[in-house]
């Protein structure tokens, strides 16, 4: 089935872009006719990643970086600008969950995690901001329920995730003006390549495994990185046109609160 090209001449850069959430919302956009930018920090996985989105007929730019060093995500923004020649949509998606108990969490860990989830993103929007400011634009961070609700052991993310939540409505007050929206989409249990290692780690068939962890979820099952990337998609799009400083969950009903 051919997909709707309501991106065509946009351009979009898509941090975390190598697998997961990240590779399916770059495919997303590319096949809705944006050009694409895809970073992660392991060159053979993102070029894989892109190597995909081309045989699908998508447009996309691969570009080894990691967004916890200045210079990586200067030069993302800097190539993607000297290739396509613009800027429009910028998806923050970096990072790893990481949950245990207040005391099993040092600094190291602490710093790890702001640096990955709350720095990366505004080190990528502060580069980005001259380009979308030209035209407006589209800011998307990528967040959890969890920075909304924090529950036990949901340390550092439920607390690096509520300031990206944080930082979304602070932005997007700022730059309403340059007519940037700028919003949040706060994931859920998502099928990934974390999950996948974690089945391993537990000697479990991964479907079992999904399974297992989706029974407690209302809707009954752990949710598809397509379906995450449709939500990003329409929060990228026209049909968006009057929404920002919002969050959408998308997990199946499972947070406790909006």
């Amino acid at each position: 089935m051919s997909q709707r090209r309501e991106f065509e001449s946009l351009v979009a850069v898509v941090t975390g872009g190598s697998e997961g959430i990240g590779k399916a919302t770059a495919r997303r956009l590319a096949l809705g006719g944006a050009r694409v930018a895809i970073a992660a920090r392991r060159a053979d996985v993102l070029e894989r990643a892109a190597r995909e989105i081309r045989e699908a007929g998508g447009s996309v730019l691969a570009v080894t970086a990691d967004v916890t060093k200045p210079e990586d995500v200067e030069r993302l923004i800097a190539v993607t600008v000297a290739e396509f020649g613009r800027l429009d949509i910028l998806v923050n998606n970096a990072g790893t969950g990481r949950a245990n108990a207040f005391e099993a969490v040092d600094d190291a860990t602490w710093n790890a995690d702001l640096d990955v989830k709350v720095h990366a993103a505004i080190r990528t929007t502060r580069a980005a901001l001259p380009h979308l400011k030209q035209r407006g634009g589209r800011i998307i961070n990528i967040t959890t329920p969890a920075g909304k609700h924090p529950g036990a052991q949901s340390l550092p993310t439920s607390v690096s995730r509520a300031a990206g939540i944080a930082l979304t409505k602070a932005l997007s007050k700022d730059l309403a003006q340059y007519r940037i929206l700028v919003n949040t989409v706060c994931v859920g249990l998502i099928k990934s390549a974390q999950h996948e290692r974690r089945a391993a780690s537990l000697g479990v068939e991964l479907d079992q495994h999904y399974r297992d962890i989706g029974k407690n979820v209302p809707l009954g099952r752990v949710g598809e990185a397509e379906e995450v990337a449709n939500v990003i998609a329409f929060l990228a799009s026209e049909a968006a046109s009057y929404v920002t400083g919002t969050s959408i969950n998308v997990d199946g009903g499972n947070a406790s609160a909006t």
